[in-house]
Parts: structure tokens; C-alpha cells; sequence
């Protein structure tokens, strides 16, 4: 597990290399916020983590730790990874409700979905949840024109 990478990994890659493509600027692994996000885009304060399916345990549920579609769990020392998976999920939640506390959004990317087929799908999802989170912090209030009434006559800038 020594070689195991936790930087700069093949589908972080692709997340940022989709998201500079798109105009998204971004810092890599923020010390001082709690996990230490992938990607942190402060203009939209948002934080994204790229987690690997089978480090994370992806459609694996906390109470049975049964193998899922993406997340296989060894049969050999079963024990040692179930407790492992485990771990980091409960560690991925703590960490994510720290940073909503400090008003952050968390957007965790997982690695089967940046497969050639549904890459391009998962780069749009993150463009438009980014952009719809700018909106919503940024956004400007539009009131329409207020509704006259019928017997009022609407004064007019240039009369004859």
C-alpha cells in the first residue's frame, strides 16, 4: 500500500484537466481546510474530492460491507478492509459536514464515473452545479415591473 498514490491520481487528472478546459480555476489539497480537499475553487466556495470506488467504499452501505457493482472487498484478510472502508467513509462524512459548517459545498466525484463513456456527462454535472452554486451566492434579485391598474393611464416620457 506504500505505492498506493493520493495525489495527483488518474481520475483527479481528468477532473482537472476537464474543469481548466471549462474555465474553472482551482488550488490543489488546501492544508487548512479539513481533508484536505483535491480541488478547492474559492470563488464558488466549493471544495471536490475524487475518491477512488474501492478506497471508499462506492454503493457499499456502512452497516453490511458487502460488495458493490464498482467496489469489490478482497476475500482475503476480509476483516482488515472491511474495517478500512469503513473508516474512510466515516472519516469522508465527518470531514464533510465540518466543511458545511464553515460554509463550504462538498462535490465528491467518484471514479466510475469519469470512465471514457461518461466522462464528458460528469465534467457538465460539475460545470452546471458549480455555476448554479455561483448563482445562488451571487445572483441578482430581478423584480418585474409592477402590475398597473387598469384605470391609470401610464404617463409617457414624449408626448405630441
Amino acid at each position: 500500500m506504500a505505492f498506493v498514490k493520493s495525489k495527483d491520481t488518474k481520475p483527479e487528472m481528468i477532473v482537472r484537466k476537464g474543469l481548466w478546459k471549462k474555465g474553472f480555476r482551482y488550488r490543489l489539497n488546501h492544508k487548512r481546510l479539513p481533508g484536505h480537499p483535491d480541488l478547492v475553487l474559492r470563488k464558488y466556495r466549493t471544495c471536490i474530492f475524487v475518491n477512488g470506488c474501492f478506497w471508499h467504499g462506492h454503493f457499499v452501505e456502512l452497516e453490511k460491507m458487502e460488495s458493490s457493482q464498482c467496489c469489490r472487498i478482497p476475500n482475503t484478510n476480509q476483516n482488515f478492509w472491511v474495517a478500512k472502508i469503513r473508516r474512510n467513509k466515516e472519516r469522508d462524512k465527518e470531514e464533510q459536514r465540518k466543511l458545511a459548517e464553515m460554509g463550504w459545498h462538498c462535490i465528491t466525484v467518484w471514479e466510475c464515473e469519469l470512465t471514457p463513456k461518461r466522462r464528458e456527462e460528469t465534467l457538465e454535472s460539475i460545470a452546471f452545479t458549480l455555476n448554479h452554486i455561483w448563482l445562488q451566492d451571487h445572483g441578482v434579485k430581478c423584480d418585474f415591473y409592477p402590475k398597473q391598474e387598469e384605470n391609470i393611464p401610464i404617463p409617457i416620457a414624449a408626448e405630441e
